[in-house]
């Protein structure tokens, strides 16, 4: 498979996996505000559960794949000081996908502690990764 095959199957993943880490959190702002036990809460589980585990952990998964196969393909990328900050934003991403798979758990054992606000600022938290990530691997600043 080319090279432009492979980046443009992780561009799709990228974009896949941001899809996912902009809306969850805005779907656990509307689940932090509904009573527990709720039809609506319970709605909010299984849209949560669904998303996590069909869209964003494969599409994570995929994205880091074939990340590394055009490392490997192309390591002289490596060398790269906006490679290295692409890829510690790109680290810091799969963290607060871990940090929002552990918010879901706790939706899911109706233990949120956390209020609508705080959700609303982690909603903000990918965007400003996401802009980072792309002014790196675009215009290569550095």
């Amino acid at each position: 498979m080319s090279y432009e095959y492979i980046k443009a199957f992780h561009i799709i993943a990228v974009m896949s996996w941001m899809a996912g880490l902009l809306y969850l959190p805005r779907l656990f702002v509307y689940h932090s505000e509904t009573d527990i036990g709720s039809v609506r809460s319970e709605t909010f589980k299984v849209m949560e559960r669904r998303l996590l585990k069909a869209i964003m952990n494969p599409a994570m998964i995929v994205t880091f794949i074939l990340g590394f196969w055009m490392l490997i393909l192309n390591p002289g990328l490596l060398s790269e000081p906006w490679m290295h900050v692409k890829i510690f934003c790109v680290l810091l991403m799969a963290a607060c996908h871990g940090k929002f798979s552990k918010m879901r758990r706790l939706f899911e054992c109706d233990k949120n502690l956390v209020p609508p606000k705080s959700y609303r600022i982690w909603n903000e938290v990918p965007t400003g990764l996401m802009v980072v990530i792309v002014i790196m691997a675009v215009a290569k600043p550095i």
